[in-house]
């Protein structure tokens, strides 16, 4: 697969936009190991290469587990993850699966278990994780394989 523009190149404007979009979570208190699950989760849903490739590895830098890496996927199926993590990454894939729209019930259980300020953090963090997601995506960006 050919790599195609690099629009940090070619727009830097742009970019500038989204790492403000990437500034204002940084300093939202937004959890950090929490934004990598959010991270992880949306760029597996959007099959995203190169964001997993660097979100995993993140997150495993912060002491994220292999196990719970591996079966984010399935989270539902497991009690590895808090219920504050169940709420975020609920919200997260729906945000992510838009064309579905934002249940009333998980948007409502968003709100009891992470409260209004956290739940919007959360929303933010899935809408600028989908926006890099897009990014990667269309322009061909390709994670380089370790060794």
């Amino acid at each position: 697969m050919e790599t195609r523009i690099n629009i940090n190149e070619i727009d830097q404007a742009a970019y500038k936009a989204m790492y403000a979009l990437e500034g204002y979570i940084q300093k939202s208190g937004l959890d950090k190991n929490l934004y990598e699950l959010i991270k992880i989760r949306a760029s597996q849903i959007n099959g995203c290469a190169y964001c997993l490739n660097m979100h995993t590895r993140d997150a495993r830098k912060l002491g994220e587990t292999e196990q719970r890496i591996y079966v984010l996927p399935a989270w539902r199926e497991t009690n590895f993850f808090t219920e504050e993590e169940q709420a975020a990454l609920a919200l997260t894939e729906e945000v992510t699966n838009i064309q579905t729209h934002v249940s009333t019930a998980t948007y409502q259980n968003a709100i009891k278990v992470l409260g209004d300020q956290r739940t919007a953090q959360v929303i933010m963090a899935a809408v600028t994780i989908n926006a890099w997601n897009r990014i990667a995506i269309s322009t061909h960006l390709m994670p380089e394989l370790e060794k």
